[in-house]
């Protein structure tokens, strides 16, 4: 997809570098806020093997708000196939331990739903699959260009504007753009045009991925069919069904200094399946999982998103759905700072926001990746009463450390603000972990899900920016529609149906475009004074 209209794109309000999950998710939820918004991609085409293949809760609750999630859910793996994750010797090997996981189409037949934490459970699709759903939706928006083959080559910050030059297959021409958002990866020309550093382990373990077409394969797993098989032979590895049928990718991993540029991607394979199998190799990957983050999430008029601010070993997929939160929280605030009703001086706050966030999750990420890739007794392979044993041992181990690495709802439900310059009451919080989140609201955090008499979620009530909701129909919304009025703030007021004064105990709270709770309490707070604030009309540094 090339498309470029000179008139209309030399000038965008945003210039998206990089189309993959995070910049498409921008420039989605900008386009949608009337942002006038261009993306360029350096690549003609999508890379051939797979990368994420979980797409969170919270980025499918993100994407029900952008209108995608039905879309989405039905990418990805057969809806009649389990997203399970099975621990074995070898493929065809005995299995050590296993967490069962329904499929799309059990998710979608709302099975077990009253019991959810969100209305949009995690979805198991690939990246290969998520990003044309995305890149069709975005260019079917009005005010959206995406435009592939385009390199960024410089960027020239001024007081009230960005020049970035592009180059088009040997082509230059310079965009004007209020802001710049580098969504191009570990290798982002955004970043090094800022001159910003990642800090953190530049080697955790280095893998070799490799992806596969093999029938064979897809005919093996259909004995006991998952969507992640886990193996034990000479190395850690892990099998993982891209479309439910024959393609199939092999992560194998290995030391941080090993040199794997001599592993054999096809013994590999044999030996994760414990058998040779008829197959054709469609790639084969070699790379280094990495805990960095980038010293500074942006500069001036200039900013980083997914990962260009932060990469980390890929365990729970939560490189690429931490790349999706930050094009939430960043959307709404350029948007509120393009139409005026807020100052430039809201997006200080997109760091101060999301840094902290990023280097938690690197954190956990890099505990649950020591505990999953750790050493395990090979007695595991041993025939009879001593490999039971082992296997039993083993299992117990993986009981402990391995649930909340697949649904990991901390990290979906318990990341949060509550330090932020825009939050008012926000109380000091533990340090984010996978599996630890509160069914009830707090400032800061993402606003609980709950289920609605008609069937909807409490999420779906909430406006398309601010949100004042009403628990106790008594209070007296009026000086809050007045203080937004005067100060043109959107504010939708809804009333919440029913008592739930469990998952939010007052009367009013004031939700963000982002569906993060800004402020709660009662009716007689000064509305003027905490509209000042969730809007950053105080610079965020200065609060």
């Amino acid at each position: 997809m090339n498309r470029h209209s000179p008139h209309q794109e030399d000038s965008p309000a945003v210039l998206v570098v990089g189309a993959g999950p995070a910049g498409l998710t921008l420039a989605i939820d900008l386009a949608r806020r009337g942002v006038p918004c261009h993306i360029v991609e350096a690549t003609e085409h999508r890379a051939v093997n797979p990368r994420c293949n979980t797409t969170s809760a919270r980025s499918m609750e993100i994407f029900r708000r952008l209108g995608l999630a039905d879309e989405i859910r039905q990418a990805g793996l057969p809806k009649d196939y389990p997203t399970s994750i099975q621990y074995r010797t070898t493929l065809v090997g005995e299995e050590i331990f296993r967490i069962d996981l329904p499929s799309a189409g059990d998710v979608l037949a709302g099975e077990g739903k009253d019991s959810w934490p969100t209305p949009e459970p995690q979805h198991r699709v690939s990246q290969l699959y998520l990003e044309p759903a995305l890149e069709r939706h975005a260019s079917s928006l009005p005010g959206l260009t995406v435009e592939r083959g385009t390199r960024l080559v410089e960027l020239r910050q001024h007081e009230d504007h960005v020049e970035a030059v592009v180059d088009s297959g040997g082509t230059t021409r310079t965009l004007r753009c209020a802001y710049v958002v580098g969504c191009d990866g570990a290798h982002s020309t955004v970043r090094r045009q800022l001159g910003i550093r990642y800090e953190g382990v530049d080697a955790l373990q280095n893998f070799v991925s490799t992806f596969v077409r093999s029938p064979e394969l897809g005919r093996l797993a259909a004995r006991d069919r998952a969507w992640t098989y886990w193996t034990y032979g000479r190395r850690i590895a892990s099998l993982i069904a891209i479309d439910g049928d024959e393609l199939w990718l092999n992560h194998v991993a290995f030391p941080p200094d090993h040199d794997t540029g001599q592993e054999d991607p096809e013994q590999l394979l044999r030996e994760s399946v414990g058998a040779p199998v008829e197959h054709d190799v469609l790639g084969v990957v070699r790379w280094t999982g990495r805990r960095l983050v980038a010293q500074k999430y942006g500069t001036g008029r200039v900013f980083l998103a997914g990962d260009a601010a932060h990469i980390w070993i890929p365990v729970g997929g939560f490189g690429m759905n931490a790349g999706i939160q930050d094009a939430a929280t960043l959307g709404w605030m350029l948007a509120a700072v393009h139409h005026g009703w807020a100052p430039p001086d809201l997006l200080d706050a997109y760091e101060l926001e999301r840094k902290p966030v990023g280097e938690q999750f690197a954190g956990a990420v890099g505990s649950a990746a020591r505990s999953s890739f750790a050493d395990f007794s090979p007695d595991i392979h041993l025939p009879g009463p001593e490999g039971e044993r082992a296997r039993a041992e083993f299992a117990g181990r993986l009981a402990d450390t391995e649930p909340n690495r697949y649904s990991p709802d901390g990290f979906s439900f318990g990341y949060h603000y509550a330090d932020s310059p825009l939050v008012i009451g926000g109380e000091d919080q533990a340090a984010i972990t996978m599996g630890a989140y509160q069914e009830r609201a707090q400032p800061g955090f993402r606003l609980p899900h709950t289920w609605l008499d008609d069937g909807r979620s409490v999420l779906d009530l909430l406006g398309p920016e601010f949100t004042l909701l009403r628990t106790d129909p008594g209070a007296d919304v009026r000086p809050w529609t007045d203080a937004a009025r005067e100060r043109a703030i959107p504010l939708t007021v809804v009333d919440l149906p029913g008592h739930r004064s469990d998952r939010y105990p007052t009367a009013l709270l004031l939700v963000r475009p982002d569906q993060h709770v800004a402020w709660m309490g009662d009716a007689d707070a000064d509305p003027e004074e905490l509209l000042h604030t969730a809007t950053g009309r105080v610079a965020a540094h200065q609060q």
